[in-house]
């Protein structure tokens, strides 16, 4: 049996996962990486896009975060995200975001152009596609 470590992902909104992980791998400021049991203790930035963890069970799920921070404990690993989704909910959660994004930009038309905000957001809807497409991509390996 492989070992364990406990991991907790929360967003703004709620607890999105909670259990024992064989393995959680992520985006960090510096690029991907994976935390196993015996992981040293860790405190960095996360990118947006997957996290990926294989559970206790051995099954694979895949998240979707918009950033946020990845903390190593002894024992524990934790992500705090403004955002986080499961990987199959991101179809609808983006739409919904679309959809209040484009009612709040109607509503309070101007005539400047945020392009930071608009970059913003288009980063963020390429780290969803990316989340999408390594889901999709594993489940074929099945």
């Amino acid at each position: 049996m492989a070992m364990t470590i406990h991991c907790d992902i929360v967003s703004a909104e709620e607890e999105i996962y909670s259990g024992l992980v064989e393995v959680l791998v992520a985006t960090g400021e510096m690029g991907e990486l994976g935390i196993n049991y015996g992981h040293a203790p860790l405190l960095t930035a996360l990118k947006p896009g997957p996290v990926r963890i294989v559970t206790q069970n051995g099954t694979e799920e895949v998240y979707y975060v918009s950033g946020g921070f990845l903390e190593v404990q002894p024992g524990v690993v934790t992500i705090l995200a403004d955002t986080a989704l499961r990987a199959d909910d991101v179809d609808e959660a983006a739409a919904e975001e679309a959809r209040r994004e484009a009612e709040h930009a109607l509503a309070n038309q101007t005539g400047e152009f945020d392009y930071g905000r608009a970059s913003a957001q288009l980063a963020e809807a390429a780290a969803q596609l990316a989340t999408l497409r390594k889901m999709k991509n594993r489940a074929g390996r099945g």
